[in-house]
């Protein structure tokens, strides 16, 4: 007999043993010291009481965390993470939780509910459109040996501490698609301390910028002004974010499959492909 109830009062010391446990044969081999769990779940927006945890004799035994925040204009609950430890699987827990949270968001007035899933989890994604979601995106995750990318700098990259609302609406035009939850402008700003943010500026006027994690060197953006692309400039940008981040490799996660010109230009860099992601939603 499992009960199912919100984590507000489960700590994060066990909340992360749970999911460690729990993705432990996952299709991507996940590496998540406690430090990065806190910090996905901060940058991801995670709301203990809208998150659900299966309990069997009072352990924790599966859980639905999610992180809330207005997506696209609508109030939107976002699943950072589901998972079922190994030997409680197969029954019923996952579903059970689902219809739990959709349930409880339905009351809140929250409007959709967003997620995304791991193309090959056909499991996983079967499950997912049995509750009402569907796919609205193909989402293609690409990453780079540090020692293998041949640097360039052409044009000075500056350092900034945080970009402001003001650069945002500015910088959102060089966008060749919309990011997802974790590579957001919300998501980024709760977490900027984090992140390293670059720009190049020609006269007054920005024309590319980057922005890389310090210590796992995940890129959630680089962008360039449509008018001065093929000049060196997100080179010159990779270039510095490359030297400022601790880690061997860095990723860039997310990249919208209709965006040929994004996925050519990470290959032309020495990206290789990983995998493949859906972006999923159910209306509520």
């Amino acid at each position: 007999m499992f009960t199912y109830k919100t984590l507000e009062n489960i700590s994060i010391e066990i909340l992360h043993e749970t999911f460690v446990s729990a993705f432990s044969d996952y299709q991507v081999k996940i590496d998540l010291p406690l430090w990065k769990f806190q910090q996905m779940l901060k940058r991801r927006g995670y709301v203990s009481c809208l998150s659900i945890g299966a309990f069997k004799n009072e352990e924790l035994v599966g859980f639905v965390l999610n992180g809330f925040r207005n997506w696209n204009g609508n109030p939107t609950v976002y699943d950072i993470g589901t998972g079922v430890i190994g030997e409680y699987r197969k029954q019923g827990i996952t579903s059970a939780m689902l219809l739990s949270v959709k349930e409880m968001i339905k009351e809140k007035k929250v409007e959709q509910y967003l997620l995304e899933v791991i193309q090959s989890n056909t499991s996983a994604i079967e499950l997912y459109k049995k509750q009402g979601f569907e796919v609205i995106r193909n989402l293609a995750c690409f990453q780079l040996d540090k020692n293998k990318y041949k640097p360039m700098t052409t044009y000075n990259v500056e350092h900034v501490d945080r970009i402001n609302s003001t650069n945002w609406k500015g910088l959102a035009e060089f966008w060749d698609f919309t990011p997802s939850w974790q590579n957001s402008i919300d998501s980024i700003n709760t977490a900027s301390d984090t992140f390293i943010h670059s720009i190049i500026r020609f006269d007054d006027t920005i024309v590319g910028y980057g922005i890389i994690h310090k210590k796992t060197g995940d890129i959630p953006h680089i962008a360039v002004n449509k008018n001065y692309r093929r000049k060196g400039i997100a080179r010159s940008i990779l270039t510095y974010l490359l030297k400022n981040t601790e880690s061997s490799r860095v990723s860039v996660l997310n990249v919208d499959d209709k965006s040929k010109s994004t996925k050519e230009f990470l290959l032309e860099l020495g990206f290789e492909y990983i995998i493949s992601q859906y972006e999923m939603i159910s209306k509520l």
